[in-house]
């Protein structure tokens, strides 16, 4: 594999472990807050982050060795509004800055396991950005987020909280590839 791109699988694979983590730090606070809607979307979506590093790191699959990673992280435990704040912020920097940077160079290094990897979460993050920012909203006005169950593609991470589609929009995995977070 390229260096570059294997340097980037890594950095995303450490910022997607560390979200994971800190996502389910994250849930607790929402939880002890009084926001259980939200504390289960933060768990979902924390599975979500966990599908992309697991992704990544088979993207990997050649490169072996120890190596310093270099990712992003937020840190800190603040309200449940400025957490979600800080999820939504972490989505967005993927979204528009590292993701897209990140698949320029896969692309351009013709490594197709590192750009389906990077495709699916960029992806799937899209959503994330987006149901952090509604979830604030209630938060804000002092309710919890309106959300039944949240269903999350084993194979990409998409994030689906209307039913699990009969077919992932990101990778085509059927319905029965979803793992369902229950009120």
């Amino acid at each position: 594999m390229n260096e570059m791109t294997a340097e980037n699988l890594r950095s995303a694979y450490g910022g997607e472990s560390q979200a994971h983590m800190r996502y389910r730090i994250w849930a607790d606070k929402a939880e002890k807050e009084g926001f259980p809607n939200v504390a289960r979307l933060f768990i979902a979506v924390a599975y979500a982050e966990e599908v992309h590093a697991t992704n990544h790191f088979t993207a990997l699959k050649n490169v072996e060795g120890d190596h310093l990673v270099a990712s992003m992280g937020g840190f800190g435990i603040g309200s449940t509004s400025e957490n979600l704040k800080g999820a939504a912020d972490g989505e967005h920097f993927e979204i528009h800055q590292m993701y897209p940077a990140y698949l320029a160079v896969a692309k351009m290094q013709k490594e197709r396991a590192a750009m389906t990897s990077m495709h699916y979460a960029l992806e799937a993050e899209k959503v994330h950005e987006r149901l952090y920012l509604e979830a604030k909203k209630s938060v804000d006005n002092g309710e919890d987020y309106d959300i039944g169950d949240v269903h999350i593609c084993d194979v990409c991470g998409f994030t689906a909280i209307d039913g699990a589609p009969d077919v992932c929009p990101i990778c085509g995995a059927k319905r029965e590839r979803f793992t369902v977070f229950t009120k």
